[in-house]
């Protein structure tokens, strides 16, 4: 079974069609087992309400999406055990420790993190970290 550690980028085109949403259904796969920082609750409602004051969806769309998210099979774990490794992966690559929390995640997991943030991606292929990362149009 494969683990893949999903960001926010990823998520959320699940229920809003934009660019790699067909791309990001792909994950959604039964011999996938889809892993997600406790964090990533805060960024989806953080993405939701920027969309929602943009006019891009409406509070009853975000509402729905909540809900809706909150029923799959997304593995939480904690941030806690995430923060020091998370930390130093920041200090390294220079990157949000938001970020780096996906990042260690799939490290502990020995999965592989999948995002849609062009500017992240590029930053990291870089780095000796990459084989922890996916582009999204990379899923098989």
């Amino acid at each position: 079974m494969t683990r893949y550690v999903v960001d926010a980028s990823v998520a959320v085109k699940w229920f809003v069609p934009e660019r790699f949403s067909e791309a990001a259904g792909r994950l959604q796969q039964p011999d996938r087992r889809l892993s997600v920082p406790a964090f990533f609750w805060l960024e989806i409602g953080n993405v939701l309400s920027k969309k929602i004051r943009r006019g891009e969806l409406t509070p009853a769309d975000g509402d729905f999406i909540l809900t809706e998210m909150r029923c799959l099979p997304l593995q939480r774990h904690a941030d806690e055990r995430l923060f020091r490794p998370a930390y130093a992966l920041a200090l390294v690559t220079q990157r949000s420790l938001y970020d780096c929390l996906y990042l260690a995640l799939a490290e502990a997991v020995d999965g592989r993190m999948v995002t849609a943030d062009r500017k992240l991606y590029s930053a990291l292929t870089q780095a000796e970290h990459r084989r922890r990362l996916l582009w999204i149009e990379d899923l098989e």
